[in-house]
């Protein structure tokens, strides 16, 4: 009892007025709303020893850099910038993150952080919208999955980059076929241009020795994707590796990978900017930067260009994935959030671009190089990084090691995603059953998700595997963000109400959110979002891979992917206002949207103001004194009702005890 007798005491203090407060417990309320950005001021107060938290603030800016900066960056960006006519993807995609971006990334921070909580215990703030937390869940296991093959892809290239000569550089392997032509065969040279333009005038078949190398031999890609056909064993082997690598890394939780990302989150950049101007320096890459910025503008009318521009700023900032909550979660209470958010979403975009300018000038030297537009020479999908960077590389000096910077580049964006995919699950599973028995076995629940996670991607590393991890990213991953993030800001801000958020946020870093997040928040972002979902539908066009044509009941299992996370918000909305009591269903709903009385901040010294415990200073001694000196207990309640400075008393004697 003595335990719980102090964070009571301090909590019930301020009502007593002036004249019964000591300093000691007055001054933490005073003084630490007003110091958001220094949360190190009281630092025993500040840290929950139960969940733990980051070792300082810049292991959390670094894990959420690398969360945010991913392989999207890389893979998935340039992709959708050759797909959808060069720089004039850059407006929506700016337009998209300022008023939908950037809001919602400061909102899961703010969230997370406000409650300590994964995705999953927050939503003790309107219990009924649980389901979007599991939601998030959802959407989080299907990107961890197909996420980690992509890594595994990496690794795989990686290793056999370990050579004098990449095994994609001349025609003359095993799985190449007569239709193959590389820039590098028999004594061609850069001046050969002349005679691959004729060479493709005669023939359409051309193809490169990397994309046969990335069909024919690593994916040894079937027909149709029902028939898998045989796994790939030295995929499945390096997705055993990646595997094993998140396990490690995240063996100890946030305290262990907070160490790792001071590596993971900038090395990057160095090899980033080596290959940068590399790149620049190359004949014909001003020729491809153009057309990376140059933009087209009759694509901006299309739907499909500005749905690909939410989907990627949700994709790559990590919204709606509860890896933000999560990440949050571990902040202490006065972080100054809001701050990070700028931060870490700038930082996002900024590597964006730049990963532009590095891809788009090595896809402008290979075109000059084969005489030929550059449009001609990029594949779709994920094919850009695995076909057309390596083809490229063969032609520079040394192409070994560029390969082996550029994969293992590749690795350790796709780790720092991956570390918080993982860490969102088991934050989940360990905050929602809560007790210490799981607390304290949190290893054994990451291997088992991990474990889970590889068993789930094998079929993924079948030789139609490709076709799989498309479908998956197309759909798992794509309008069930939006319809998720959607949500999320009605529930926060008309359900449990933006002036209550607003004062949890002032409460928490000490001033309220700027008016501009506000208006976001409340009207702009949640517009923006509905109408992209709805221009999204009308201009559906189903998915495709190259020529191959997905069949009607392969897109239905991928919409029932998306709908699998969608679901789960009125499935748990319905369960949940079954369980609530009322009379009525009005009653009903109305319990059931109402905050939960453990909702709020998680330490006891932050819970200030209305969430203060509601207990009396009588009974609060009472329950503090009687179990240690019950012969004093009786004494006390004998003398009535004694000044306030009494309970202060008592308390300092439980302290000394």
């Amino acid at each position: 009892m003595q335990g719980t007798s102090w964070p009571l005491s301090v909590a019930v203090t301020p009502p007593m007025g002036p004249a019964g407060v000591s300093p000691p417990a007055e001054a933490p309320q005073r003084i630490s709303p007003q110091n958001g950005a220094v949360p190190g001021e009281r630092g025993k107060q500040d840290k929950s020893v139960k969940r733990g938290n980051w070792g300082n603030q810049i292991e959390f800016v670094l894990t959420s850099v690398g969360y945010a900066v991913g392989l999207g960056n890389v893979w998935r960006f340039p992709y959708l910038c050759y797909r959808n006519g060069g720089g004039a993807f850059m407006f929506p995609y700016f337009i998209m993150l300022v008023f939908c971006g950037i809001p919602l990334f400061f909102m899961e921070l703010s969230f997370g952080q406000f409650a300590s909580q994964g995705c999953l215990g927050v939503w003790r703030v309107s219990p009924m919208f649980k389901g979007v937390g599991y939601g998030m869940m959802v959407v989080s296991t299907y990107i961890g999955i197909y996420y980690n093959v992509v890594i595994c892809i990496a690794f795989y290239y990686f290793f056999v980059s370990m050579t004098r000569v990449l095994p994609w550089t001349y025609c003359s392997n095993a799985w190449n076929t007569p239709d193959c032509v590389g820039v590098l065969d028999g004594n061609l040279s850069s001046h050969a241009a002349v005679n691959l333009t004729h060479l493709l005038n005669a023939t359409q078949k051309r193809t490169s020795p990397s994309k046969e190398y990335w069909r024919r031999y690593v994916l040894n890609l079937s027909d149709d994707i029902g028939n898998l056909g045989e796994v790939r064993l030295p995929l499945l082997g390096c997705l055993g590796v990646s595997w094993v690598v998140v396990f490690l890394c995240l063996i100890k939780g946030v305290k262990s990978s907070g160490k790792v990302v001071y590596f993971t989150a900038t090395f990057p950049y160095v090899v980033l900017t080596i290959l940068f101007v590399r790149g620049i320096t190359l004949e014909g890459a001003l020729t491809g930067i153009m057309y990376y910025l140059t933009p087209q503008w009759d694509k901006i009318l299309d739907a499909k260009v500005w749905g690909d521009a939410a989907s990627q700023i949700f994709y790559s900032l990590g919204c709606a994935w509860g890896g933000l909550i999560t990440m949050a979660s571990y902040n202490k209470f006065h972080n100054n959030c809001y701050r990070d958010s700028i931060i870490i979403s700038i930082t996002n975009c900024a590597t964006s671009v730049y990963a532009g300018f590095v891809i788009f000038s090595i896809l402008g030297f290979m075109a000059n190089h084969l005489g030929v537009d550059i449009s001609k020479v990029a594949d779709h999908g994920p094919g850009l990084a695995f076909v057309a960077y390596p083809e490229a590389l063969t032609l520079l000096p040394i192409s070994p090691l560029w390969s082996i910077l550029f994969f293992f580049m590749l690795i350790l964006l796709g780790l720092g995603t991956q570390f918080c995919l993982l860490e969102t699950l088991v934050t989940a599973i360990v905050d929602e059953v809560g007790n210490e028995w799981i607390i304290r076995r949190k290893t054994f629940v990451t291997l088992g998700v991990a474990v889970a996670g590889f068993l789930l991607g094998i079929p993924l590393t079948t030789q139609a595997g490709i076709y799989w991890l498309l479908l998956m990213d197309n759909y798992a991953a794509s309008f069930s963000l939006v319809i998720i993030s959607c949500i999320m800001c009605v529930a926060i801000m008309y359900i449990y109400g933006h002036r209550n958020y607003f004062k949890d946020i002032e409460m928490m870093l000490g001033f309220p959110p700027p008016f501009f997040f506000q208006i976001c928040w409340r009207f702009i972002s949640p517009a923006i979002i509905f109408f992209i979902l709805v221009f999204t539908v009308i201009q559906y066009r189903p998915i495709s891979y190259n020529d191959y044509v997905y069949p009607t009941w392969a897109i239905s299992i991928g919409f029932l992917m998306a709908l699998s996370s969608v679901i789960c918000i009125p499935i748990y909305a319905i369960y949940k206002v079954c369980r609530s009591e009322g009379d009525t269903l009005l009653e009903r709903l109305k319990n059931a949207t109402k905050a939960s009385k453990d909702w709020g901040p998680a330490l006891p010294e932050h819970r200030s103001g209305r969430y203060a415990p509601a207990f009396s200073p009588s009974t609060e001694s009472h329950l503090e004194v009687q179990p240690l000196h019950p012969e004093k207990a009786q004494s006390e309640a004998a003398a009535a009702s004694p000044v306030q400075g009494s309970n202060g008393l008592a308390h300092s004697q439980d302290s000394r005890l």
